[in-house]
């Protein structure tokens, strides 16, 4: 079961999520993972839509699960004039807003940036949109398919002869995700000198750039746009995906050139190490049709089994081709704790991804899963200073 160790390195940060599906959500779980006080705040009538994304168990959507943990869940309509009160009181004592309304909602609820830092001046606001506060596009609706396809991303995904690919996750929004979190990060630790807040501008369109890599130097430098070549690599060869005997996939890397050589000398082709082309990566892949050919006609007469404890043995790069049911049973994800069981008192035992890293002194935890819709709307309010007469006019309203 997931450890409950002491109080983690966040602890004492007071973060409020107000987002919804998954980029600004999952920085505030990330937050959560290591100690943050997250207080999930949705619609009374409108969950955040990640709660019926994916399959569910017994009516209650497992995506929530693990994107809800760690937070205490409230209801509050922002734009009913109690539920703007409540949260600019809430607000008052956070350190931390999460928001990815599009540009200007906030600003139509008398909730922007004006009135936050003026309830408190030290608060960080992070603003999660798909492309922005600003610019041509900022009021446009989007999601992270649109960042996965403007960004380039989609362009060199897939074989060479068949149409550009979308990944089929969030993948976009974790990486704008894990950004955020580092994003308010940063703004604390400014805060430290200043002792003032500042706004976080957070657009899903451009970390999926960074981790891209240099493809707009590339152009700028040399008018280079990178081609689609499906598993193959520009920079170094062999490097392909290679079926084995009894029907199973594993993937070979060899972008040192050491690990190279000890492949082709592992498959029987040492003669082709001598080649004069073998000695880079760059003009190892222009032979990549040979190479591939030494590699997968040896790997096409193994089983998976053989073909793993030989690479080993070699010291040569490998990994199988895993679903999600291997990665269940894989036994080095196994030994870090990498998929990790938290208990639930929904749906009893989960396992679910663990924290994203290890700290030696103060680790993160899992606590708990998601919870349900507005779980704890009375006890954060109460907590807030809030009388159950206040707790009353407020749900009359409609605010809660």
């Amino acid at each position: 079961m997931s450890a409950r160790p002491g109080p983690g390195p966040l602890t004492g940060l007071r973060v409020l999520d107000l987002a919804t599906l998954f980029a600004g959500p999952l920085a505030a779980t990330l937050l959560g993972d290591f100690g943050a006080e997250v207080v999930k705040v949705e619609h009374p009538a409108k969950p955040d839509p990640s709660r019926g994304h994916g399959p569910s168990k017994d009516g209650i959507g497992l995506w929530w699960k693990l994107l809800g943990r760690n937070k205490r869940t409230i209801t509050l309509d922002l734009s009913k004039p109690g539920g703007r009160a409540t949260l600019l009181r809430l607000a008052a004592q956070a350190d931390v807003i999460i928001e990815n309304f599009r540009p200007g909602t906030l600003e139509k609820w008398d909730l922007g940036w004006e009135e936050l830092s003026a309830a408190n001046p030290r608060l960080v606001l992070a603003r999660v949109t798909a492309f922005g506060q600003f610019g041509p596009y900022a009021h446009r609706p989007g999601f992270g398919t649109l960042a996965e396809a403007m960004s380039g991303f989609a362009a060199i995904t897939g074989e060479p002869d068949t149409p550009p690919v979308l990944p089929p996750f969030g993948l976009a929004d974790s990486i704008a995700g894990l950004t955020t979190a580092y994003a308010v990060m940063t703004a604390l630790r400014a805060r430290e000198t200043s002792g003032l807040g500042q706004v976080v501008d957070m657009a899903i369109i451009e970390p999926i750039l960074t981790v891209l890599g240099p493809q707009p130097l590339w152009y700028d430098q040399l008018g280079h746009v990178q081609p689609r070549t499906g598993n193959r690599s520009a920079n170094n060869a062999p490097r392909n995906t290679y079926r084995t005997a009894d029907g199973s996939w594993v993937a070979v890397s060899t972008s040192a050139q050491s690990i190279a050589e000890r492949v082709m000398r592992l498959v029987g082709r040492p003669d082709l190490i001598d080649e004069p082309w073998f000695a880079t990566g760059a003009d190892r892949a222009l032979h990549t049709d040979v190479l591939d050919e030494a590699v997968g006609a040896w790997i096409a007469r193994r089983d998976r089994a053989e073909v793993l404890e030989a690479f080993e043995k070699a010291e040569a790069a490998v990994a199988p081709i895993q679903d999600v049911a291997d990665v269940m049973e894989d036994a080095q994800y196994e030994a870090l704790d990498t998929i990790t069981t938290v208990a639930d008192p929904e749906l009893g035992p989960l396992r679910m991804q663990n924290v994203l890293f290890r700290l030696s002194s103060t680790p993160g935890a899992v606590r708990w899963a998601g919870r349900p819709h507005g779980a704890d709307t009375d006890a954060v309010l109460t907590e807030l200073g809030l009388s159950g007469n206040e707790i009353t006019a407020l749900r009359s309203e409609g605010a809660l």
